[in-house]
C-alpha cells in the first residue's frame, strides 16, 4: 500500500470511529509508529485531522461531517460531564435554545424539572422533551438534514429570529481564537448565527478535539460567547487564551 492509499485509510478509520489512537493504526495497518506519525503529519497539514494525546481526530470540513451515530459513540463520558456542567449555567432562564447534535441531546436530558420554553432545531430533542409537562417545546420548521436530524433554511431562520432567548446552548464543528466558531454547512451556520443574535447569554459546549481547528462556515466569534464548557484535555494555557477573548472557560 502506497502512502496516499494508507493515508486515505487512516482518514476513513478516524472518521468511522470519531478518533483513533496511533497504536491502533500501527496494529491495523501493520506499519511502524514512525510511518503512522508521518501519515498523520501529512493529513494534519492538509487540515483533515488534528492530533492530541496520541490520538487523531477527524476535522469536519465542507466535504465531510460526522453523523449522529458517530457522535453518539465518541467521547461519551466527556459529553456527559460537559452537559452536566452546562445546565448549571441556566440560572433563572425561562427560554432556551438548544442546538442540534449529540451533546445538546444530553443537555436536554439533564434539564431540571421546572417550567421553561425550549426552542430547538433538533427533531430528537423536540421528541425527547415533548412529554415533559413543565416544558413547552418549539421546533423550528424547515428542511431536515438527514445526518443530524436538524432543521435548516429560511423557514428555521425566520422563525428563530422572532424569539428572544435567555440562554442558548450552542455547538460547533470547530472553534478557534482566530476563526471563531465554524461549521461545514452554510444553512446550519445561518441557524446558529441567528441563535447567537437573539440570545441574551450564549453557552458553548464541545469536546476538546473541536478546538484550534476550523471548518467551512463562520457563524460567531469567541468573544460572542459568555461561557465555554469543555473537557480537561483542553490545555490550561489555551483555556486562558480563550478566556482573554471574553468568555469564562470551564474544563470538566
Amino acid at each position: 500500500m502506497g502512502p496516499r492509499d494508507r493515508q486515505r485509510q487512516v482518514l476513513e478509520i478516524a472518521r468511522a470511529r470519531g478518533s483513533v489512537a496511533v497504536t491502533d493504526l500501527v496494529e491495523v495497518l501493520g506499519v511502524s509508529v514512525e510511518t503512522v506519525r508521518r501519515d498523520l503529519s501529512v493529513l494534519e497539514a492538509h487540515g483533515l485531522v488534528r492530533r492530541a494525546y496520541g490520538q487523531a481526530f477527524p476535522v469536519e470540513t465542507a466535504a465531510y461531517e460526522s453523523d449522529l451515530g458517530t457522535r453518539e459513540v465518541s467521547h461519551v463520558e466527556e459529553k456527559r460531564h460537559i452537559a452536566a456542567e452546562a445546565v448549571r449555567h441556566l440560572e433563572d432562564a425561562e427560554t432556551l435554545f438548544i442546538d442540534e447534535g449529540f451533546t445538546p441531546q444530553v443537555i436536554a436530558r439533564s434539564l431540571p424539572d421546572r417550567r421553561m420554553r425550549v426552542v430547538t432545531a433538533s427533531l430528537p430533542i423536540a421528541s425527547m422533551l415533548a412529554d415533559r409537562k413543565t416544558v413547552s417545546v418549539y421546533l423550528l420548521g424547515g428542511r431536515v438534514r438527514g445526518n443530524t436530524l436538524g432543521t435548516v433554511d429560511h423557514w428555521a431562520v425566520e422563525m428563530l429570529s422572532n424569539f428572544v432567548i435567555d440562554v442558548a446552548f450552542i455547538g460547533a464543528n470547530a472553534i478557534s481564537r482566530e476563526r471563531g466558531l465554524t461549521t461545514p454547512d452554510p444553512a446550519v451556520a445561518e441557524v446558529k448565527k441567528t441563535a447567537v443574535q437573539v440570545s441574551r447569554r450564549r453557552v458553548f459546549t464541545g469536546v476538546s478535539s473541536k478546538f484550534a481547528v476550523s471548518s467551512f462556515c463562520h457563524f460567531a466569534d469567541v468573544s460572542d460567547l459568555d461561557v465555554i464548557v469543555t473537557d480537561r484535555k483542553l490545555s490550561p494555557s489555551e483555556a486562558d487564551r480563550l478566556a482573554a477573548c471574553g468568555p469564562s472557560v470551564v474544563r470538566v
